[in-house]
């Protein structure tokens, strides 16, 4: 599979988990909505599906790698980043193929397309400091924007 599909994959699945977080909707019910809306061809479906069905099944374990590492709760981040932080700590929690640079340069991208500002700030630090709990044998610097923990 291409990079780019998969990329495709993870801002279909901010979409769709973000519609998950919001209207705590089965994942199989937002999968088959957002199938049928949305032009798919270029998408890593599978990946795309894995994401939907695995973030919702994992999100109290996510929460908890998450919430040391964030100054307020989790309720009270917003709901972008809520979704970009699980699919960022659910990759670098589950994803052992995926290196720790992609992941945390994936989810600064879709911090900067679907959050606000400063989003990507605040996404790339708290997911430098879950990838160093997790993977701090390799660990490397994931990209040189500054961190910000709120």
């Amino acid at each position: 599979m291409s990079g780019g599909s998969r990329h495709l994959a993870r801002q279909a699945a901010v979409q769709a988990l973000y519609q998950w977080d919001l209207t705590e909707q089965a994942p199989e019910d937002i999968l088959h909505h957002f199938i049928q809306g949305h032009d798919m061809d270029d998408t890593d479906q599978a990946y795309f599906h894995t994401l939907v069905y695995e973030v919702p099944l994992y999100h109290q374990e996510l929460n908890a790698r998450l919430l040391p590492h964030i100054d307020r709760d989790l309720d009270s981040v917003d709901p972008v980043e809520r979704a970009i932080l699980r699919i960022g700590t659910y990759e670098l929690e589950y994803k052992q193929d995926v290196p720790t640079k992609v992941i945390i340069n994936e989810a600064v991208e879709l911090a900067k397309t679907f959050g606000s500002d400063h989003s990507y700030k605040f996404v790339n630090g708290v997911l430098d400091k879950v990838a160093t709990e997790l993977r701090p044998a390799g660990r490397s610097q994931s990209t040189s924007v500054e961190t910000a923990n709120g």
